[in-house]
């Protein structure tokens, strides 16, 4: 069987939300699967000299104006940033994080669920944003409020993120397909050609 995909994002990343509204379809039209691996982009700005692109001068602009472009260009309907933009997803990681080594199909299912929320317009800066949201589809709401304020959890994000940059990824979203690294959402194209034809 084909290796998975590696699935890097940030639930703070507007492209990286659209990328995931696609990379399970796409993956499955190539009989793959998708790893789905939450990043945290401020750590990886500490890395990059970057910074999120709606800071930018001139650049913030065009992306205000982008990023629902490109949303309604890939088939996502109702994009709407959440306020505040951009937002600490630390908890959601963690959330995630806590969730996927017992649960990895809620794990995926959340991971879904808060993108869809955030960028419904409704912010997931706060761990009880991230509890309702889990709640929502079934995951006890408590239970994950403590666990991801375990230091384990903590620790392993940390540990994932650093692994993650370890690995040369800067930004959300980020592929990497049989070693093949993709970044960005407008690399799909590319990303479904390659899986198709094995590379060029």
């Amino acid at each position: 069987m084909p290796a998975p995909l590696d699935f890097y994002f940030d639930f703070s990343s507007p492209y990286g939300y659209i990328a995931g509204r696609l990379i399970d379809d796409l993956a499955a039209k190539h009989g793959r699967t998708v790893v789905w691996h939450p990043i945290l982009l401020g750590a990886v700005f500490k890395t990059t000299g970057m910074a999120p692109l709606t800071t930018i001068p001139l650049k913030g602009d065009y992306m205000r104006t982008d990023f629902p472009r490109t949303a309604k260009f890939f088939g996502v309907e109702n994009f709407t940033l959440p306020d505040p933009f951009p937002f600490s997803s630390i908890h959601a990681v963690r959330a995630f994080t806590w969730l996927q080594p017992d649960e990895p199909i809620q794990a995926h299912a959340l991971a879904k669920a808060l993108y869809d929320h955030a960028f419904s317009g409704h912010p997931i800066n706060s761990a009880d944003a991230v509890a309702d949201v889990a709640a929502s589809i079934g995951i006890d709401r408590d239970a994950l409020l403590k666990g991801i304020e375990n230091p384990a959890v903590k620790d392993r994000v940390r540990v994932e993120t650093d692994a993650s940059i370890a690995l040369g990824v800067f930004g959300s979203p980020y592929v990497i397909a049989d070693g093949e690294p993709f970044w960005g959402v407008d690399r799909f194209d590319q990303l479904d050609k390659w899986l198709g034809t094995g590379g060029w």
